[in-house]
């Protein structure tokens, strides 16, 4: 995993736990306590990952098991099959997440990932409404406090790293595009993905527009491989 990327992970998650929403009350806050939190609900879930991939496994030997002694035709072992299959990747899948986790957690005590997260949270927080705004306008009709607040938090981290801290748009988006597909729903990632562009276009790019994402940023769901992230400094 990028350190960039982990670090961007760390704010996300730190966010989610700042106890006031006020934007000039954030730095008086123990930002670091946040991190160290987020690092231990990371440690959290490999455990809740590996077990939910065990239950999953174990439904895929139940559906085996079914398409052989249940199944009445071909068509219906096949598709129990299919199934059993279906949640045996399922919980590959799983666990080749869990297994990032532990090197996500010894990236943690890297000083330079922790001080990026914490800048993050930090310019965030104090530049918040401006943030806001200009992403209530790229969404037409929407408002950004009606969304879940995962996807509110990738937005404005996002948004933030361009705006604020320089970094090329092509590598914010596609990284919170990834981090939008680990932390949102399956929809989120698409409409996160949309804003972002139009932000771009609006605000960053005006006079030289990139192709905005196919799906509608109006509407929120319940709510690019490009550049390599730079390394850190």
């Amino acid at each position: 995993m990028q350190p960039r990327r982990f670090a961007r992970e760390l704010a996300l998650l730190g966010s989610s736990q700042l106890n006031s929403t006020k934007p000039s009350d954030i730095a008086n806050q123990d930002l670091d306590a946040l991190v160290t939190s987020a690092v231990r609900s990371l440690a959290g879930e490999v455990q809740d990952a590996l077990e939910v991939a065990a239950g999953e496994v174990q439904q895929g030997q139940d559906q085996l098991l079914a398409s052989e002694t249940r199944a009445s035709s071909l068509e219906e072992a096949r598709a129990l099959v299919q199934k059993a299959l279906e949640k045996t990747q399922a919980a590959i899948n799983r666990v080749g997440s869990a297994l990032q986790i532990p090197e996500m957690i010894q990236l943690s005590n890297r000083k330079e990932i922790r001080s990026y997260a914490i800048e993050l949270m930090l310019v965030t927080g104090k530049n918040r409404d401006e943030v806001d705004a200009e992403l209530n306008e790229a969404m037409v009709s929407w408002n950004v406090k009606r969304l879940p607040k995962i996807d509110r938090d990738i937005l404005r981290i996002a948004v933030v790293e361009m705006k604020y801290l320089g970094v090329p748009d092509r590598v914010v988006i596609n990284e919170a595009v990834e981090i939008a597909k680990r932390y949102s729903d399956e929809d989120g990632y698409r409409f996160i993905n949309g804003v972002l562009r139009r932000w771009v276009n609006r605000f960053l790019k005006p006079g030289e527009a990139i192709a905005e994402a196919d799906s509608t940023i109006e509407a929120p769901p319940s709510p690019v491989k490009a550049d390599s992230d730079a390394p850190l400094v």
